[in-house]
């Protein structure tokens, strides 16, 4: 594994932002203050007419962006994942969610793996947040090539949409050239049918470890990426607890709120199956290096394996 190409989405989406804002001249991008972190400086270099520095003012930024889509613009804005969703909520919730404009939040610097950074920016609340907005799209890319397929979705689809990307380089798994992405669509990565594990963001990866580390140890598991979290493929996860019968889920995220917490309305509506949910307890994170939280918060291919050896019996 060590020449796998690692790649944080972060990087994904400045480059992503570039590539499209050549192709269209009615992106702009809106940064608070972070366009070196967020990447967005990215596209500021190539275009610096259409990059906006709003300052540490993420709700005022929101509040532009709204502004520019009411004028037929397309905005990007940008900002951590702690600011865009959290500090920005209530704008996002009234001036794009409630009129529906067509804004999208690239929102970076998610999760625990912000590390060093601590708890005030370890955002593990997000989705929670932008789930609730009626109409708001809420995606996070698992790699480099699902991330720029994202922001081009994104940029495609008439509405607001939420991005989630991450500080921490991942490993680049899948084909740029053969891959196709669409919104509210998962994908199978490993099949198998005595456990489906589903995950998103950077926990895809440790899933799919997990699922070829669970083959040596005889239990044959499903590894799914559900990049979108709202909408959510029902048809995908309903067909793997049925085929299934158990359903592990990943993601940087509290347990509270999020993929874990979709899966299971779902389910308990349609098909009733037994879930364990992998994710950030209720609890915040601290201070430490990415990789080491990442351990300790059992967000890692270790812990799934050894959720899914309990939970098969095995």
């Amino acid at each position: 594994m060590a020449d796998v190409k690692k790649i944080a989405t972060r990087d994904s989406y400045g480059n992503a932002l570039a590539a499209l804002g050549a192709e269209h001249d009615d992106l702009i991008v809106f940064d608070a203050d972070l366009a070196g972190a967020t990447k967005t400086g990215t596209f500021k270099k190539a275009f610096p007419d259409r990059h906006f520095n709003c300052g540490i003012a993420e709700g005022n930024m929101i509040a532009v962006a709204a502004g520019a889509a009411a004028m037929g613009l397309v905005p990007f804005a940008s900002s951590f994942a702690m600011f865009a969703a959290g500090r920005a909520f209530e704008q996002v919730r009234n001036s794009i969610g409630y009129p529906h404009l067509n804004v999208k939040i690239g929102a970076t610097h998610g999760g625990i793996s912000v590390g060093e950074d601590g708890a005030s920016h370890q955002c593990c609340e997000d989705f929670a947040l932008m789930r609730s907005i009626p109409g708001m799209v809420v995606m996070s890319p698992a790699d480099d090539v699902e991330a720029k397929a994202a922001v081009k979705a994104a940029y495609e689809y008439e509405g607001p949409v939420y991005l989630r990307f991450g500080r921490l380089a991942v490993p680049v798994f899948h084909d740029e050239a053969s891959f196709k992405f669409e919104i509210g669509k998962g994908e199978v990565l490993q099949d198998g049918g005595d456990v489906a594990i589903i995950a998103n963001g950077l926990l895809v990866n440790e899933a799919m470890e997990a699922g070829r580390a669970l083959a040596e140890a005889g239990i044959s598991a499903r590894v799914i990426n559900l990049c979108t979290i709202k909408p959510l493929d029902e048809e995908l996860v309903l067909k793997a607890a049925r085929e299934c019968g158990r359903i592990i889920t990943c993601e940087e995220h509290s347990v509270i709120g999020g993929l874990g917490e979709a899966v299971c309305a779902l389910l308990s509506e349609k098909c009733p199956t037994p879930v364990r949910r992998i994710g950030v307890n209720d609890e915040f994170g601290h201070s430490g290096p990415a990789a080491a939280l990442l351990k300790q918060f059992g967000l890692s291919a270790d812990h799934i394996v050894e959720v899914a050896r309990d939970f098969c019996g095995k």
